[in-house]
C-alpha cells in the first residue's frame, strides 16, 4: 500500500480454486499477507466462503489464522474508486499490455514470463533516491528494494523491436514484447513526473546538486539513466532551459524538459 508495488500472476481460470491457488503461490513467494483488500467479485467472495468453511471443519486452521491469519477486506458494492489504489497499476499494465499482444495467442509460459518480466518493470520505478556521497553512484529507491531488498535486474537481451517477425523464434517474440511494453510505459511514467505548467504558474528551478531522472531513449528494460546537476545554464530572462548533469559513465548537457528532479528527503539538525 505505501510503495505501491505489484505482483501479477497469471491463472488459467475465474473461478474460487485457481484464486486460492494464486493466493498459495503469492504467500509463498512473498511471505504471510497480513491484511488483503478486494472488491466484490464472485471469485473472491466464493474463496472467502471456501476459507471459512474450511476453518470450520478444522480447528486447527482457525487457531493457526488466529495467530498468524489474514484479515481480509472487501471494499463496497459498486465502488471501485474505493480499491483506485491498486487498479491504478493494473489499468497502466493491461493498457499498454493489450497494445503490446495485441492478436497474438500465447501459451501460459510465455504469458507468466511476460507477465513477470512487467511486473518487474512496474516494480523498478524510480520513487526516490538513495543518498551517498560520490554524485556519480546515486541509486534510486524503487519498490523493489522493499520486495527484494536490492534492484531488480533483467537478463541482457539484443534488441528486437526493429525485427521482422517472421525472422523471430517465439521467445525472441516474447522478448520484443515486453521491450515495446517498456518503453511504451516508461515514457508514459516520465512524462507524467515531467508536469506541465500553465502561464499563470512558474515551473520551478532546478537546484545544483539535484538527483534526476534523465529521458533517454533506447535504454533496456528496467534501467534508468540518473544524474546529478553539476551546472545551470541560465538565459537573459534569468530562466534555466538547459542544465549540465553527470551521470555514472560521463557528463552531458540536456533541456530542463528532458529531466524529471527526484524529492530527496535531507535530514536537518534543528
Amino acid at each position: 500500500m505505501v510503495t505501491r508495488a505489484l505482483h501479477l500472476e497469471v491463472v488459467s481460470d475465474m473461478n474460487t480454486e485457481a484464486f486460492l491457488a494464486a493466493f498459495r503461490r503469492f504467500v509463498s513467494r512473498r511471505g504471510h499477507c497480513a491484511k488483503l483488500w478486494s472488491d466484490n467479485g464472485t471469485t473472491f467472495v466464493g474463496a472467502a466462503r471456501e476459507l471459512k468453511e474450511l476453518v470450520a471443519i478444522q480447528p486447527s486452521i482457525a487457531e493457526h489464522l488466529e495467530s498468524n491469519g489474514t484479515e481480509w477486506h472487501f471494499i463496497p458494492p459498486y465502488s471501485p474508486n474505493f480499491g483506485g489504489l491498486w487498479e491504478a497499476g493494473v489499468k497502466s499494465t493491461k493498457f499498454h499490455l493489450k497494445r503490446v499482444i495485441g492478436d497474438s495467442t500465447l501459451t501460459f509460459e510465455e504469458m507468466t514470463t511476460l507477465l513477470t518480466q512487467v511486473e518487474a518493470c512496474l516494480n523498478s520505478r524510480p520513487m526516490s533516491v538513495i543518498h551517498v556521497g560520490d554524485p556519480g553512484k546515486a541509486l534510486p529507491l524503487i519498490p523493489g528494494h522493499f520486495l527484494i531488498g536490492e534492484p531488480l535486474l533483467n537478463v541482457p537481451d539484443n534488441q528486437f523491436e526493429s525485427s521482422r517477425l517472421n525472422h523471430l523464434s517465439r521467445w525472441q517474440f516474447v522478448q520484443r514484447m515486453i521491450q515495446s511494453f517498456w518503453k511504451r510505459w516508461s515514457n508514459e511514467y516520465l512524462s507524467n513526473l515531467m508536469n506541465r505548467y500553465k502561464w499563470s504558474c512558474q515551473v520551478p528551478e532546478p537546484s545544483v546538486g539535484d538527483i534526476v531522472l534523465i529521458k533517454e531513449d533506447n535504454l533496456p528494460p528496467n534501467r534508468w539513466l540518473l544524474g546529478r546537476i553539476l551546472h545551470k545554464h541560465p538565459g537573459s530572462d534569468n530562466i534555466t532551459r538547459v542544465v549540465t548533469v553527470r551521470t555514472k559513465t560521463n557528463t552531458i548537457k540536456r533541456p530542463t524538459s528532458k529531466i524529471c528532479i527526484l524529492p530527496i528527503t535531507e535530514q536537518k539538525n534543528v
